[in-house]
């Protein structure tokens, strides 16, 4: 998600340290920056917020952490936090393999990936958000029982992840390729995914998790 350079965005981000985390402040703190002591779930690369803002307003006894690196992208995810008022949802403004800079290990019971940069050149695989260095990041701050949950309207990613996640060792609880065909009424689309899907592309999804 690339957007037009806010020179303003630093100090936007920097002005609501009450909601965005910019510099490591919350190192292995995460859970006591939350009002309640409840179940985490993060989104990595959040885009525009729409899924991590519709999923925190419904699910109020849920955590949510939404990480992107890109400024200008996260100054609109805050935007929509604050005019939600949404109190159960935390934004850090870093790359996602600072991920186990902020989490403890055990400590996230899902992770989000939704309509990642599929990286399509072979050299760039290391790039993609399901290539094995940031599995064992996920593995790291998963608990035993976590899942990531995945959603791509790339059949190239999607057949490279679930290769990937193969040879990981992972399992996988739910794969569907085609969402859109019989969608599931607690689907909650993001841009990307409305996007895609009026103009024909298959939406791919799969729950997956580690043995």
């Amino acid at each position: 998600m690339r957007m037009r350079n806010k020179p303003w965005a630093d100090d936007f981000l920097k002005d609501h340290p009450n909601l965005v985390d910019v510099d490591l402040n919350h190192q292995y703190k995460m859970a006591e920056w939350f009002d309640k002591d409840q179940p985490i779930h993060i989104e990595v690369g959040t885009g525009m917020g729409r899924f991590i803002t519709e999923t925190a307003k419904q699910n109020p006894n849920i955590n949510y952490v939404a990480i992107e690196k890109d400024k200008n992208v996260m100054v609109r995810v805050l935007e929509k936090v604050k005019e939600m008022e949404l109190d159960n949802i935390k934004l850090i403004n870093q790359d996602a393999k600072l991920l186990t800079e902020y989490f403890v290990e055990n400590e996230v019971s899902r992770v989000y990936l939704n309509f990642s940069d599929p990286w399509p050149k072979t050299r760039h695989a290391k790039r993609r958000l399901t290539f094995s260095s940031f599995l064992d990041i996920y593995q790291h701050i998963l608990k035993k029982d976590g899942q990531i949950h995945f959603k791509t309207d790339n059949q190239g990613l999607f057949e490279y992840s679930l290769e990937s996640m193969s040879q990981y060792g992972m399992s996988f609880d739910y794969i569907n390729l085609n969402l859109h065909e019989d969608e599931p009424e607690d689907n909650i689309r993001t841009e990307y995914e409305d996007k895609f899907s009026s103009r024909g592309f298959r939406i791919y999804r799969m729950e997956a998790s580690f043995k």
